[in-house]
């Protein structure tokens, strides 16, 4: 019975002594990964209700901007370009992964979007 007692006590000890090796882990990550903060003191927001993108082996262009006339029925359009922003094709692949999760989790929430 006391060898029992004591494989058990091995065993908590052994799994206490894990349990402490793998949080020292995670908080050796936690501490390399920086800290990031967003400063939103000059941040504009404005609605767009078209976007564009052209790119080149360098860079992805996107451009956004207002169609005012978009329930008129009217056969030349004029979109007022409002914003261009230029990415990395790295950067772009991060922001289509993003807006697919994104959409996939509004989807589950409010329905597929037609």
């Amino acid at each position: 019975m006391a060898t029992t007692k004591n494989e058990s006590a091995e065993t908590r000890n052994s799994a206490d002594v894990d349990e402490a090796s793998s949080k020292t882990e995670k908080e050796k990550v936690a501490a390399t990964q920086p800290k990031v903060r967003f400063d939103t003191s000059e941040l504009k927001s404005s609605y767009c209700n078209v976007c564009n993108a052209t790119s080149t082996q360098e860079e992805v262009v996107l451009n956004f901007g207002l169609n005012e006339t978009w329930d008129q029925g009217i056969s030349d359009v004029n979109v007022k370009l409002l914003h261009r922003i230029i990415v990395s094709p790295h950067a772009a692949q991060r922001l289509v992964d993003l807006m697919s999760k994104l959409l996939t989790e509004h989807n589950s929430r409010y329905g597929k979007i037609n």
